[in-house]
Formats: structure tokens, sequence, C-alpha cells
């Protein structure tokens, strides 16, 4: 449960713990407003630790309810091929942001920020355990 509760504060306090001007953008109706004004490296570097945080609580949560160290490592090498994969259109879309590319820019960025890997990893290794 503190695992989870750790993902529900880094969502509920994301505004504070993190820069993100992506936030409120979204929030608005944002295919028809300009890009906001941002530092690239910072915005990148957040989204990053974001990224790494969410990570470490669902791997926590993964071996607290699978405890098989097999699990956690390739879950480990799935959640890093994600951050490669997923940062490169991301670094695109920040340094080339188009109107037209927002909507693919909002869920990249999804995927970034949201334990999304955990939501789709659980039900896989409960399968998985079910019908070894």
């Amino acid at each position: 449960m503190v695992l989870f509760l750790g993902l529900v504060l880094i969502r509920a306090f994301e505004g504070v713990l993190f820069y993100d001007p992506y936030l409120t953008f979204f929030e608005n109706d944002y295919l028809y407003i300009d890009n906001p004004r941002r530092e690239v490296a910072k915005l990148v570097l957040f989204t990053s630790l974001r990224f790494l945080l969410n990570t470490l609580l669902s791997l926590g949560i993964l071996f607290v309810i699978f405890k098989d160290k097999s699990i956690i490592k390739f879950s480990s090498i799935v959640f890093g091929l994600a951050y490669v994969l997923l940062l490169i259109p991301f670094l695109y879309f920040v340094i080339n942001p188009k109107q037209e590319d927002y909507y693919l820019f909002f869920n990249v960025r999804r995927f970034l920020i949201q334990p999304i890997g955990l939501i789709l990893l659980l039900p896989a290794f409960y399968y998985y355990k079910l019908n070894r």
C-alpha cells in the first residue's frame, strides 16, 4: 500500500514537485492555443526524474506482488527501453512544437509521466503466473 501511495502522491503533488509547463497546457483546449514557454533541459530532467520515481515504485510493487527477481529484471529492461524509445519523440515534440502534433505529444508525454508500464505489466505477469 505504501508503494501505491507513493504513486498517488507523485500524481497529487506533480505541480509542486516537477517543472512541467505542459500540465496546465494540456488541461486547457490545447489544440487551439500556442505552445507554452519552456526550458528544454529542465523539462527533460524533471520528466526523467518523474519517470524514474514511477519506475522504482512500479518495480517495488511488482516485486512485492510476485516476489520473482526474473520479473523485476525483465521489467527493468522494458522500462529502460520504453524510456529511450519515448524520450526521442518527446524531445522532438518539445523542440519542434507543431499544433498538429499536440495530440500525439500528449500521449507520448503521458507514457513518460504516468505509471502506465505498471498498468500494462501487472496483468501480463499475473496472467503469465496463472498459466505457468
